[in-house]
């Protein structure tokens, strides 16, 4: 019997699952894990529950929120802070530059004030260069870049950038130079979190209504014949078939892919995301919601606080840190778990947090994939990979399976785009007069 079929149940699976539905077919769900969700999935050490990573809502799609607004959730505004290497600033630190000597903010000022107003930009420092001036690019966004995405800027483009990055204003520079009253400048108003259940209640009317089989990985796909091999000796025919999986492992496990295409899809990669989740035993030790960390000797490039996120996260009168570290093929990992959770406990009273007796455990957890990496000329190997896939007659879906920097929301709209791209009905064929 064949059937339709998708392959990974996060929020692009589930969300295909749940617009096939509407549109009046039935779909198969194959997890390889035990549970479906994705990045969204949650976990709990000692009664602290924690995110995969830090998860925040500012979808604004119909298709979104009519799902994720079933949730109670706490509404939230974008408050972040960074720390530099001696000093909390706020977000966007270039606009709070009011605590800094006056000596680094003519340096800082003077480079943006000089910075080249056009010209080529050919990688992604180019463009922070432009947009910021030099003295500021290499101070702050030239760090954290090499902490997020495991890549100097220069070997990055920029085509993600969209609104993810705060561009540079000279009069919100000078007024976030001269006082502390300053606008958060994020680029969303709200950000908004369940109240109970953490992040993944959001997807959890999909999750519901959703037919998935668990503990099912994929190792082979018979593309000319429509069959799906898994490690447990089963096999599976399918009629149309969508795909969530990391692009370069689909490739992979497809029959007859072109050595060329094969070598494409190798080339891509993403970052790794070692997570290093903290429980304390006294309240309110984050300053705000999340925070970036451009101090070199800190191995995370960010962390986050799940009880600011919602009370439900940690016990009463405790609190709760999530921080993350990035490594990818371009730059492996090369510590231990047990220095990555040193280094952040000594972050921790770098950082003026917490003390060692206000820390109840350090945890570890990995999660292969976190970002793609959009290194020089990937869009261009990306796409030749999606064409053949796509014209081998499979949807792609999600962060992973359209190989893009997608949020929650974008992936869930993917995921539905990918149902209504195979399960809408074809325009009548046109009839010669």
């Amino acid at each position: 019997m064949t059937m339709n079929i998708i392959l990974g149940g996060g929020i692009a699976g589930l969300s295909a699952a749940y617009e096939a539905k509407r549109l009046g077919f039935e779909t198969v769900i194959f997890e390889s894990s035990p549970t479906p969700g994705g990045l969204l999935n949650n976990f709990t050490v000692d009664g602290f529950r924690f995110d995969s990573a830090v998860h925040l809502s500012f979808a604004e799609e119909r298709e979104v929120r009519e799902v994720f607004d079933r949730s109670d959730y706490h509404r939230h505004e974008p408050e972040a802070v960074n720390w530099d290497t001696e000093q909390w600033l706020r977000h966007p630190v270039q606009n709070n530059l009011y605590p800094l000597q006056a000596s680094e903010k003519v340096e800082l000022i003077s480079g943006l004030v000089n910075a080249p107003p056009s010209g080529d930009i050919r990688n992604y420092e180019d463009w922070l260069i432009q947009q910021y001036g030099e003295p500021i690019a290499r101070r702050w966004p030239m760090v954290y870049t090499e902490k997020y995405w495991t890549l100097p800027a220069n070997q990055l483009g920029t085509d993600w950038v969209g609104a993810r990055v705060r561009r540079a204003d000279l009069r919100e520079v000078l007024q976030g130079a001269f006082s502390e009253d300053t606008p958060h400048g994020f680029y969303a108003k709200e950000m908004r979190y369940p109240k109970q259940g953490g992040y993944r209640s959001f997807i959890k009317p999909m999750i519901d209504e959703a037919r998935v089989i668990a503990n099912h990985e994929v190792v082979r796909i018979d593309v000319n014949n429509r069959h799906v091999y898994f490690a447990n000796g089963e096999v599976t025919s399918f009629d149309r078939l969508i795909s969530t999986l990391p692009l370069p492992e689909l490739i992979a496990l497809m029959d007859d892919v072109p050595d060329d295409i094969r070598q494409t899809a190798a080339s891509l990669f993403a970052t790794s995301v070692d997570l290093i989740s903290v429980g304390f035993s006294k309240p309110n030790v984050s300053p705000t919601l999340w925070f970036y960390i451009y101090d070199r000797s800190i191995l995370a490039a960010r962390g986050y606080s799940p009880n600011w996120k919602s009370p439900d996260a940690a016990p009463e009168g405790c609190s709760s840190i999530q921080f993350e570290i990035y490594s990818s093929p371009a730059r492996p990992l090369t510590h231990s778990i047990e220095d990555l959770k040193a280094n952040t406990r000594d972050g921790i009273k770098k950082m003026g947090l917490a003390d060692d007796a206000d820390i109840l455990f350090l945890h570890h957890k990995r999660l292969k994939y976190g970002n793609v990496v959009f290194d020089l000329g990937m869009e261009a190997r990306r796409d030749r990979v999606k064409d053949y896939v796509e014209s081998c007659g499979i949807a792609l879906a999600g962060r992973f399976g359209e190989w893009a920097y997608l949020w929650s929301n974008q992936s869930m709209m993917s995921g539905i785009n990918a149902a209504r791209k195979i399960f809408s009905p074809a325009p009548p064929a046109s009839v010669a007069p």
